[in-house]
C-alpha cells in the first residue's frame, strides 16, 4: 500500500514538549504518546503496571528496571488509559540506535547460535535509522486483552515517523509476536529462537519496515494505521501553526 499520508507522516515530529492523545474505540480507551520527561506521573503508572504484568508472568527477569526507571533511555512512550483514568497497557521506544550494542538484542543472544546475525541484521539497518519497541504489557482483561494488543501492535508506526526510523524491531517470544503481525511486522526467521529470559521461551526477533511493512499488515489494520497517521499528522501541523502564530 502507497498513502499520501503515510508518505506525509514521514517529516512529522513530536517536538521536546509536546503529547498526542487521541481515542481508540476498539479497546474502548485513550491513547497517549509522550516522553517519560514530560509526562512524568504517566510514566511513573506505565512503569508499575509493567513490573506487575511481567512480575505476574514470571518474567520480571527480563525487565532492565534501572534503565525504565532512567528517562533518558526512552525516546517516547506509549500508554493506553481507560475510561476510569487507570492505565491499562502500554510500550516504550528506544532510538535511534547508533549501532547494534545499544539494543538489548545482542546480550539476549550471548552465547547462542546467531549472536553475531542479531548484531549484523541492527548494524546493517542503523544507517537507515532502527528504534525499537520495549517492555510492552496490557492488563489482565479477557474482554479488552485482544483489541488492546491490536492497538499497541499499530504504535509502530507512529513510531517511526516521529523519530524519523526506517526501521523497528522487537524482541520477545513467538507466541507474543505473534500478535503484532497483524501490523506487518515480519520475523526474522533464519535468527534461531534465543532461551532468553529463560529455558521457557523462544524470543525471536520482529522487524518493520517504514517503507512497505503496510504491505504486509492485516487489510484492517493496514486502515487503521493510514486513519491514525493522518490524525497524528493533523495534530503535528496543529501544533506547528499555533507556534507560527505565537
Amino acid at each position: 500500500m502507497h498513502s499520501p499520508t503515510l508518505e506525509a507522516a514521514h517529516s512529522t515530529h513530536l517536538g521536546t514538549d509536546r503529547t498526542i492523545s487521541f481515542w481508540d474505540p476498539d479497546a474502548e480507551c485513550e491513547l497517549v504518546v509522550g516522553q517519560p520527561s514530560v509526562e512524568r506521573d504517566l510514566w511513573v503508572e506505565y512503569v508499575a503496571g509493567a513490573r506487575l504484568s511481567y512480575r505476574k508472568h514470571g518474567v520480571e527477569s527480563a525487565l532492565d528496571t534501572a534503565e525504565i526507571f532512567d528517562c533518558d533511555n526512552t525516546a517516547l512512550f506509549f500508554a493506553a488509559i481507560d475510561r476510569a483514568g487507570r492505565v491499562i497497557g502500554g510500550v516504550r521506544a528506544k532510538g535511534p540506535y547508533r549501532n547494534a550494542e545499544d539494543s538489548h538484542a545482542v546480550e539476549e543472544w550471548r552465547g547462542q547460535p546467531g549472536q553475531d546475525a542479531v548484531r549484523k541484521m541492527i548494524d546493517d539497518r542503523v544507517p537507515f535509522g532502527v528504534v525499537e519497541m520495549k517492555t510492552a504489557w496490557v492488563a489482565d482483561d479477557p474482554n479488552r486483552n485482544r483489541g488492546l494488543t491490536t492497538t499497541l501492535a499499530r504504535s509502530a508506526y507512529p513510531a517511526m515517523a516521529l523519530l524519523d526510523c526506517q526501521f523497528l524491531m522487537a524482541t520477545a517470544a513467538t507466541h507474543v509476536l505473534d500478535s503484532w503481525r497483524s501490523s506487518g511486522g515480519i520475523v526474522a526467521s533464519k535468527i534461531p529462537a534465543t532461551p532468553y529470559p529463560d529455558a521457557r521461551y523462544r524470543t525471536k526477533i520482529m522487524w518493520w519496515d517504514r517503507r512497505t511493512f503496510v504491505n504486509h499488515a492485516e487489510p484492517r489494520q493496514a486502515a487503521k494505521i493510514v486513519a491514525e497517521m493522518k490524525q497524528l499528522t493533523h495534530i503535528i501541523n496543529g501544533y506547528a501553526q499555533s507556534e507560527s502564530g505565537s
